[in-house]
């Protein structure tokens, strides 16, 4: 199955200078639990923003990189076909797990999505596709709100009614 995850604010902003809006204990572990001994897929950046720009651990990283880019520790991949192939051969969870482009680029392709929404503005610069205004994506559960770091959240899952089969 593929599935999108994310931390989005009140206006589904998603990201401001190449990291995250907000450092979330909570919303961190939960993504280590979604992710560990999966696969994770992204564009370049999204790996550079990484520490030291290295893959995460426990975890076979995909990467769609420019021509002549070839990271270590991952597998390389430099066009959309490519990266849809290797996700493709894939045969345990794929996660994916940004940047903006490339979570709207893979969206359809994704059976869910997890969002984890922050009732708060962080002053996005770039920005997840708003799933509440989508046709293609309906709300399935919403958890309770949590406080970590004084911001409240809810660990939500949209399901997409018109999944694009690779």
């Amino acid at each position: 199955m593929i599935r999108a995850i994310v931390a989005v604010d009140e206006k589904w902003g998603i990201g401001k200078k190449n990291d995250l809006l907000f450092h979330l204990p909570a919303d961190m572990k939960y993504f280590r639990e979604k992710t560990k001994g999966t696969t994770v897929c992204m564009g370049y950046n999204t790996l550079l923003s990484f520490p030291g720009s290295k893959p995460l651990p426990n975890r076979k990283n995909i990467v769609i990189c420019p021509e002549g880019v070839t990271p270590e520790g991952v597998v390389v991949t430099h066009t959309l076909e490519d990266m849809l192939k290797a996700v493709k051969e894939e045969d345990r969870d794929v996660y994916v797990i940004g940047g903006a482009m490339f979570y709207h680029t893979m969206l359809p392709y994704c059976e869910e999505a997890l969002v984890t929404k922050v009732a708060a503005d962080g002053k996005a610069e770039v920005f997840f596709d708003d799933l509440d205004e989508s046709a293609d994506f309906a709300c399935v559960s919403e958890s309770a709100p949590v406080v970590t770091e004084g911001y409240e959240i809810r660990f939500t899952v949209y399901k997409n009614l018109n999944v694009r089969r690779l």
